[in-house]
């Protein structure tokens, strides 16, 4: 399978962030599947997909022409595509895929969550969304689709649509199709909070 894995590129974070997109990458690669990322070789991307060809796994990188020189590009994926554009980059990332694994990450993860999860919403697409987020940094966002919900701007399948992880085993599981979604509850929701 390809798993299309959305990560942070920023310096500046916690290294455990970092630690996971490691372990990520090796997870991925141990159960045989085929990287699709970002294509740059710092933080997360870097990480996850260095551990990916470091565990034997396939990687292919998808980078704009513009975030070549500023993200270092990975020229030791398997394969490196250039596109002109972000929206470019996004389009071959969803066409190349099988699978969405969302790890931590600033507004670019975000929106690239959010497209592809509004398209599976919609039933453009059917494919496995799971969010990895064993630090809680998405649990804000978790309360805002709720309360989106509850004022009646989203219906209930926008639930349906995403799996919440908290662990690299988890994620796979539901990649893998070998789980189902789980509504989170606003109780769920407030003790995440708290």
């Amino acid at each position: 399978m390809n798993v299309c894995v959305f990560c942070a590129s920023s310096l500046r974070i916690d290294p455990k962030y970092v630690e996971l997109a490691t372990a990520v990458g090796t997870e991925l690669a141990r159960r045989g599947h085929t990287l699709v990322s970002g294509g740059a070789t710092v933080s997360c991307m870097g990480a996850v997909t260095s551990a990916a060809r470091a565990a034997g796994g396939r990687t292919v990188g998808v980078i704009p022409q513009v975030l070549v020189d500023v993200e270092l590009a990975d020229r030791d994926s398997h394969e490196l595509i250039v596109t002109p554009g972000m929206r470019e980059r996004k389009a071959v990332m969803d066409a190349r895929s099988d699978a969405f694994l969302v790890l931590p990450g600033g507004i670019g993860t975000l929106e690239e969550l959010f497209e592809i999860w509004t398209a599976r919403v919609l039933g453009i697409h059917d494919r496995p969304l799971v969010i990895l987020d064993p630090f809680g940094l998405y649990d804000p966002l978790r309360q805002l689709v709720t309360g989106l919900y509850d004022q009646g701007f989203t219906r209930a399948d926008v639930f349906d649509a995403i799996s919440w992880t908290s662990t690299v085993e988890e994620a796979f599981t539901h990649l893998e199709g070998r789980a189902q979604p789980v509504r989170p509850s606003v109780a769920e929701l407030g003790e995440a909070a708290g």
